[in-house]
This record gives C-alpha cells, sequence and structure tokens, in this order.
C-alpha cells in the first residue's frame, strides 16, 4: 500500500510501536497526520518503531497496517521498521560522544537507587547527579579495564529549551529539570528519544504530530536534533482521548481497539469521521463530513487544548447517519459478514437469488433503525424465520397489561386482525392500515391497540420499522399465521401479566 510520494509540502509521520492493537488514540494520532498531509500536499510516512524487541511481534504490526488500511488512511512512503537503522543510530551516539556532548555512564542501577531515595527522602525531585560526569578519561579507562560496561549519557545544556507548539503555543522547559537522558543502554542498545531523533532527521520529518503524552520527550529530543546540527521540525501535541469519567480512555471503558470497532458493526467512514471531531472541529457546525470535507477543512491550529471525550452513542449516531445513506446494494455488502457469521444468508439471498430483491427490500426498511451493523443479524432474523423470540417486557405491555384488557382481549384482536389480513385485495401497506384502522375503529377501540400486537407478534419485540411495512414484508400468509399463533399463545397463558 505505498504509493508514490508527492513532491513538496510538509512530510509528516505515524510512528506506532508494534505492542499491541491499533488504539484509538493512534487511530486518531494518524488521522491527522494524514489530514496534515493531504490538506498540505504533503507526503505521510508509517514507520514502525520496533526496537522493544520483547514486547514487539509481527501480529501487533499487521494488526495496525490492518486498522490503517480499513480507516482509509494510505500511507505514502514506508512501512520503515525503526530496528533496521540501528547501526545508524549507534553511529550518531558515538558522533556526540566525540563531541563532548554525551559520556559513559557506568553507574548500575543498584548504586543509583539509594542516591535517588535520598533525595526523594529529602524532598527533592531525583534526577541523575552526572557522577560518571566528573570521572576522567584515566578513571573511565580504568573501569573498562576492569571490564564495566557503560551507558552513554547525553549531557543536557543549562538553558530553557522553548519552541512553538502547533496546539499549545508557546511552550519551555527549564533544562535544568531534565535529566542527562541515557542515549544507548548498556547493551548498546539505542534508547527511544535518540532512535526518534535519527530517524526523523534521515526521513527529513518537517512536522511532528502526536499525542499530548509526549511532551515530556519533546525539550530532550530537540536538545538532540540541535546538538547533532539539524533544525528540529514543527511540534503538535494533541489531546488527550478520555473515557466518560473524564479519565484517559483505556480497557475498563470498553472497546479501545480500531479493529474492535470494525467487529462491532462500525463504518470506517462513521470511525474516520468520529476521530477527526475528537479535539478538532470545522468551525461551522457540521458534523457529518466525508473524507475529501475533512482533508478540504483540516487545521492543525483549530485543534483543541483540552482532552476530548470518547462519546460512543455520538459514535453511533455517526454511524447511522452513514448506515442511512447506503443504497441497497452497498447496504448488502457491508452487512454481509455479519449476516453470514449469525447464519442467515442463503442462496436465495445472494446476488441472483430467487428472494435477492425482497431482501435488499428487508434491509433497506431495517436501516432507518439501525446503529450498528451488528444490528442487522437480530433485526433480519423474524424475517427470514419462525425462530424468533417474543420481548418479554413488549409482551408485559402490549399483550397482558390491564389496561390492553388483558391477554385474552389482546388474542381477541390478533384473531380479528388475522382475518382482516388474509382478506385483503390488494395486500399493500396503504390498504392494510386502512383495514387495521377501519377494524379499531367498528369495535369502538384505538388503533394502537391492534398496531402494537401486531407488531410483536410479527418481530416478537415493541420496537422496529413500520408496522405495516414489516407487515408486507413478512407476507400476507405469513403474518395471517403469527398474529393467529400469537393469539393461541396468549389463550393458552404462555404470557403472565407483570
Amino acid at each position: 500500500m505505498t504509493n508514490p510520494a508527492p513532491s513538496g509540502g510538509p512530510r509528516v509521520r505515524f510512528a506506532p510501536s508494534p505492542t499491541g492493537f491499533l488504539h484509538v488514540g493512534g487511530g486518531r494520532t494518524a488521522l491527522f497526520n494524514w489530514l496534515y498531509a493531504r490538506a498540505r500536499k504533503g507526503t505521510f510516512i508509517l514507520r514502525i518503531e520496533d526496537t522493544d524487541l520483547e514486547r514487539s511481534n509481527e501480529a501487533s504490526v499487521r494488526t495496525i497496517l490492518e486498522g490503517l488500511t480499513w480507516l482509509g488512511l494510505d500511507w505514502d512512503e514506508g512501512p520503515f521498521f525503526q530496528s533496521r537503522g540501528l547501526e545508524e543510530h549507534r553511529a550518531l551516539a558515538h558522533r556526540l560522544e566525540a563531541e563532548g556532548k554525551a559520556y559513559p555512564c557506568f553507574c548500575t542501577v543498584e548504586e543509583i537507587e539509594p542516591r535517588r531515595r535520598a533525595a526523594e527522602a529529602a524532598g527533592g525531585a531525583w534526577r541523575y547527579d552526572r557522577n560518571c560526569l566528573r570521572l576522567s578519561a584515566a578513571e573511565r579507562e580504568e573501569r573498562r579495564g576492569r571490564g564495566l560496561t557503560s551507558a552513554l549519557r547525553f549531557r543536557v545544556p543549562e538553558g530553557m529549551t522553548a519552541w512553538n507548539d502547533q496546539v499549545h503555543g508557546e511552550t519551555s522547559f527549564d533544562n535544568g529539570v531534565i535529566e542527562d537522558l541515557v542515549l544507548l543502554r548498556s547493551d548498546g542498545s539505542p534508547t527511544y528519544n535518540l532512535s526518534v531523533v535519527a530517524d526523523d532527521i534521515a526521513m527529513r520529518v518537517t512536522d511532528v504530530i502526536r499525542g499530548d503524552d509526549h511532551i515530556s520527550n519533546t525539550p530532550k529530543q530537540i536538545l538532540l536534533y540541535r546538538a547533532l546540527g539539524h533544525e528540529p521540525p514543527a511540534f503538535a501535541h494533541l489531546p488527550l482521548i478520555l473515557g466518560s469519567d473524564k479519565k484517559r480512555l483505556s480497557k475498563r471503558h470498553g472497546a479501545v481497539s480500531v479493529t474492535e470497532y470494525r467487529d462491532t458493526g462500525i463504518l470506517p467512514a462513521a470511525m474516520r469521521n468520529f476521530l477527526a471531531l475528537l479535539g478538532w472541529s470545522p468551525g461551522d457546525g457540521r458534523e457529518v463530513m466525508t473524507r475529501e470535507e475533512l482533508v478540504a477543512a483540516f487545521d492543525i491550529a483549530a485543534v483543541n487544548r483540552k482532552g476530548a471525550v470518547f462519546d460512543e452513542q455520538k459514535l453511533e449516531w455517526l454511524n447511522s447517519e452513514y448506515i442511512q445513506k447506503l443504497p441497497g446494494e452497498a447496504l448488502y455488502d457491508v452487512a454481509q459478514p455479519y449476516l453470514e457469521a449469525a447464519g442467515l444468508l442463503g442462496p436465495d439471498l445472494a446476488p441472483g437469488g430467487a428472494r435477492r430483491d425482497w431482501f435488499l427490500r428487508v434491509l433497506e426498511t431495517l436501516k432507518a433503525r439501525s446503529r450498528r451493523l451488528t444490528d442487522f443479524p437480530r433485526d433480519a432474523k423474524p424475517f427470514l424465520g419462525e425462530d424468533y423470540p417474543i420481548d418479554p417486557p413488549a409482551a408485559a405491555k402490549y399483550l397482558t397489561a390491564e389496561k390492553s384488557g388483558g391477554a385474552k382481549q389482546v388474542a381477541a384482536r390478533l384473531r380479528a386482525l388475522a382475518a382482516a389480513v388474509a382478506a385483503l385485495q390488494p395486500f399493500d401497506e396503504a390498504a392494510s392500515e386502512a383495514a387495521l384502522r377501519e377494524l379499531a375503529t367498528s369495535k369502538g377501540e384505538a388503533a394502537a391497540l391492534y398496531i402494537h400486537p401486531m407488531r410483536v407478534a410479527l418481530l416478537g419485540t415493541a420496537v422496529g420499522p413500520s408496522a405495516f411495512a414489516v407487515l408486507v414484508l413478512i407476507g400476507q400468509e405469513r403474518a395471517v399465521q403469527r398474529l393467529t399463533r400469537l393469539a393461541g399463545r396468549l389463550d393458552a397463558g404462555e404470557f403472565t401479566a407483570a
């Protein structure tokens, strides 16, 4: 999925760690980078930061690529793998050492820990005390001669590190609170901050767009850029995504993987639209926006500084808006995997099947109330067979309640309705509604006393599309059978009053 890179424009990158799924926060970060690149005719780079060899795995890489592809985020360069550049990263670290900007550190965890505890006990924040910076060249050689291994630390200069964040504005850190960061561990492996800067330089990244959780890394990386003789890229830090309790979104809030939302029936266009509105808006009140509209409207300067709440109800609303726009064949295509998984699709419903046109009308009728694609198997089941349950709350409200006259009275109405339906010619929505209302009027009763029990008889539930549309789609003969069958069950006392 690699396209020819556009010429000119900004160069941005999405750089996930392949240690799990594509989190919705990562999906939002990827989307904002993609929108920024597309809006400015730039280049969107995909880089897999797989230097944590113990936790990185190929399955996670596949999941990340699958999630990006599902969201419709095509990349121009990559995917590149950070682990393949380790030698180049080490070379930059040793260059800094040769220039006196980094120094070997022989301190072990066991040596540092007592000093850390002492500093914290005294009420101060710990940062490395530069114990090894004071070693002479001879002392360093003597320790190496004893077989001691060393990490390599970057010497943080005095002063302030500031940048104009594209989201937060002017931002600065006092270098005095930044510890001399480790560039190479004692086993020679490069650390995150070094590898990121090395790769961003090599890939000519001009803008870094990432989450607020990275903002503490930014002054460290700016210092490394400058120490290596490169101007830092522009930075933009996106607000964190929060759960309904205003705490950082996590598994306790429900699904957090992009592909989990796919599996639970969210359309990619709806998820993309929803993620775009987490911390950003076009400023004109629009909420339902195509990919092209998002690209045209996106402005990184309009991103909110505050955390964005992940509102699953809004996601479902957006999803329903996209479902409504799908014509019959396209609706069948997206619902097909969920219907097949439920064992509801036979050859007569497939393209060219005997009941294909009828089934497309069923889907068209059901979509008005569908919020997820997973609603279709549940709602289509009563149309495709007789094995569907009667919803207990619906039965209590419309079949046995005293205000409806009780089960015997409802059964009598269903039988009278079955007779009226059996006699209908033509059998269509208008004639069905007219016959039901005429029947109710002749009995001196409200039409609702017939409509609600009829829907329960036909679908097993009190909610759904127009009862008359359902009646016609179920078919005259089957509808009469269902009305009569439910009347018999009521007479037999199968349903008790609440």
